[in-house]
């Protein structure tokens, strides 16, 4: 065979792969702007629900009216669009994720599809648990900290005007509160994402319980960092996320070690485990 026949060989896969590619991203990009236009016309009833939490703190201190404020001609337009795109890809990800998958699974053995398949639907469903922490437990108790610093101001009269006092009430633009609700959801959503992706490593050999347990120092300023970074900057909200990501830090400890023995255990069994010198156990080479 030539050159240039083995060259044409090597392109035909590379371009078929290309074009499947093309049509997974199209298949995909249809079904976000579809999600989109769908979230687009429920946009209201959206927002309804996303300032729940705000309304809620406020009306347990005595202010009924929640209502948030425009402080640009276009910002009500601009917080449709911006709930649509969340909101769009939030309901397109399960067809985004199929797609993705039907891209990957035939360039996968069926022992690799086994092990990469239960992680793919784990993602999903820790980000909507993360998402829903963050809603119905941090946002509420942020937000009743930021409320805690109103106050209520004195009428002025005469001859009483040294003790007069300036109110302060909250008059939230609507853009700015969907863009801290949103983030406070994402930053969660995210997080939740921690063991699937240790575990996913842990299953590819990447990393190690023991190499987790070294450097959980290290990894302890990392999470302090990130929950100062993603947080707006109140103690407790960082507090919270802090506590939650460190314990998801040691529930990945533990299912890359349950990883690790499955691996010895059906090692063990085809005698392909043998222990070095120091008496740890390691994989033969095969």
């Amino acid at each position: 065979m030539s050159a240039d026949e083995q060259i044409e060989d090597s392109a035909a896969p590379l371009i078929e792969h290309l074009a499947e590619l093309r049509q997974r991203l199209i298949w995909s990009a249809l079904a976000f702007i579809v999600a989109m236009v769908i979230c687009f016309t429920v946009w209201n009833p959206i927002f309804n629900f996303l300032t729940s939490p705000l309304c809620s703190a406020m009306a347990e201190r005595g202010h009924p009216d929640c209502g948030l404020i425009l402080i640009r001609l276009q910002e009500g337009f601009f917080v449709a669009i911006n709930i649509s795109l969340l909101g769009g890809f939030a309901l397109s990800f399960p067809v985004i994720a199929y797609q993705l998958w039907r891209f990957v699974a035939p360039g996968l053995y069926k022992s690799e599809k086994n092990a990469f398949l239960p992680f793919l639907i784990a993602s999903p469903i820790m980000f909507v648990m993360g998402a829903a922490f963050a809603y119905y437990i941090v946002t509420p108790l942020a937000f009743d900290f930021f409320l805690g610093f109103q106050q209520a101001g004195s009428v002025l009269s005469e001859g009483d005007i040294d003790n007069a006092t300036a109110g302060i009430a909250f008059q939230g633009s609507a853009q700015e509160y969907l863009s801290l609700t949103t983030k406070f959801i994402l930053a969660f959503g995210l997080c939740f994402q921690l063991p699937v992706l240790l575990s996913l490593m842990g299953k590819a050999g990447l990393v190690s319980s023991k190499g987790l347990e070294g450097v959980r120092k290290y990894a302890v300023v990392m999470i302090l960092i990130v929950a100062a970074v993603v947080t707006p900057p109140d103690v407790v909200t960082q507090l919270i996320l802090f506590t939650v990501v460190y314990g998801l830090y040691e529930v990945s400890i533990f299912l890359v070690r349950r990883i690790e023995r499955q691996r010895e255990a059906r090692l063990r069994a085809e005698g392909l485990w043998v222990e070095d010198e120091d008496g740890d156990d390691e994989e033969a080479a095969r």
